[in-house]
């Protein structure tokens, strides 16, 4: 009884003190006719707080999402059941779903009357503009009575996962002479004979042969290289995300982070189709996903979804132990970054490997300008620096055209650091 009370509106609680009140005033005025009046009275909210209680117990509800993997800008829906499994008839209902601010506005739906033989269909579309592991839901039903004396609040279905993908924008072309292995000529590296010249080391990890390790680059760098011998047969290409939060600016949907993401899906996407083998990885050289070059949509899948849930970092710097492309082409999407960071990139780089950068103005995003003549002194800088040690660099602001980028990118071996989105 106490739990039924519980539920008693401001309406219901008022109608059971005036027939208490009016019972009370028949007593002290000996009124036969007022205590009936009372009686009827207190017992309407009472009935009516029991027939809800026990109503809110049949109904019951099912959440399907369709689909369950949306790519921001597209669009979902989400589709409800609602059934009654009891005979007691159910009041005006009530539902509301949580739908985070990211997929669009709170869905509210009023049901006059849930039949008992069949299902109510209920549907709603989403909108994503972020993307992330996006949870939906509670859907929670507020069930009340046509007089409003009582409602309860009653949680239906809990949360299910949306994941929202970033968007990926249709590329064309490949850079020139684009596979693994290959220099800025278009030429294939291979190692002929006993040459030292074309030998490529890298530092030793746990596991590798002992007979493998070069003891003139071991002696030069006071760590174990060890030699790398032998290379794919097939083109590979590493895709370099710079995740960082101090490295980007803006928020929300229109923040560089969120371009650089969807760049870099676009790029790994269109590279991996193209039958390149696509690993995509941090500016940390933690690998996100290391994809073939053939396979079917499942590939692509592991690509979004990876880059769906990757949130900022907060380390202030690019600290790199090894060359994070592992003697692949790199292609590196990157803000902010100081000369040390370019350094850090430079240093573990392998001379005559393709290393391509696509550099974010990212103080534009603040300042909503992407003119040449007003881009950031310390984004040129970096550019030249990159240039210098003979990366192709494209610099971009938040009115760049990612297909013009892209282009830009592919002919950057031949001419360089030319600025994207702005009067030339």
């Amino acid at each position: 009884m106490l739990r039924a009370l519980s539920g008693l509106t401001t309406r219901g609680r008022c109608l059971l003190a005036a027939g208490i009140a009016a019972a009370v005033c028949s007593f002290v005025l000996n009124e036969r006719d007022l205590l009936r009046v009372a009686v009827f009275v207190v017992a309407l909210p009472l009935l009516v707080a029991a027939f809800i209680s026990a109503t809110r117990l049949r109904i019951g509800a099912t959440r399907a999402l369709h689909p369950q993997r949306v790519a921001v800008g597209g669009n979902g829906e989400v589709q409800l059941e609602l059934w009654r499994s009891g005979r007691l008839p159910a009041g005006e209902i009530l539902l509301e779903d949580g739908v985070p601010y990211a997929l669009g506005s709170r869905p509210r739906f009023v049901v006059e009357r849930l039949p008992h033989d069949r299902r109510v269909a209920l549907r709603y579309p989403l909108q994503p503009v972020l993307r992330g592991i996006q949870q939906v839901g509670p859907l929670r039903a507020t069930i009340t009575d046509p007089f409003g004396l009582c409602e309860f609040e009653r949680e239906l279905i809990g949360h299910s996962r949306l994941v929202v993908v970033p968007r990926v924008v249709a590329l064309w072309g490949l850079p020139s002479g684009a596979g693994i292995g290959v220099g800025d000529d278009g030429t294939v590296r291979l190692h002929a004979g006993q040459g030292e010249a074309d030998v490529i080391v890298r530092q030793y990890r746990q596991g590798d042969d002992l007979r493998k390790v070069h003891w003139r680059s071991t002696a030069r760098r006071d760590e174990i290289m060890v030699r790398v011998e032998e290379r794919p047969w097939r083109g590979g290409t590493t895709v370099l995300l710079d995740h960082r939060a101090a490295a980007h600016h803006g928020a929300g949907p229109a923040a560089s982070l969120e371009w650089a993401v969807s760049f870099a899906a676009s790029a790994a996407l269109h590279l991996r189709r193209s039958g390149h083998r696509v690993k995509l990885v941090t500016e940390h050289g933690v690998t996100l996903a290391d994809t073939p070059g053939d396979g079917g949509d499942h590939y692509d899948h592991v690509v979004l979804d990876a880059l769906a849930a990757l949130q900022p970092a907060h380390q202030r710097d690019i600290t790199l132990a090894s060359d994070p492309a592992d003697g692949q082409e790199l292609i590196a999407i990157l803000g902010t970054i100081s000369t040390e960071a370019v350094h850090e990139l430079a240093q573990f780089r392998p001379r005559g490997i393709r290393s391509l950068a696509v550099l974010l103005d990212t103080p534009t995003w603040s300042a909503g300008v992407s003119a040449p003549e007003q881009r950031a002194a310390a984004t040129e800088d970096s550019a030249a620096l990159l240039r210098a040690s003979g990366w192709g660099v494209v610099i971009a602001g938040p009115g760049s055209p990612m297909p013009q980028v892209w282009a830009e990118l592919c002919r950057s071996g031949a001419r360089r650091g030319t600025l994207i989105g702005g009067p030339r």
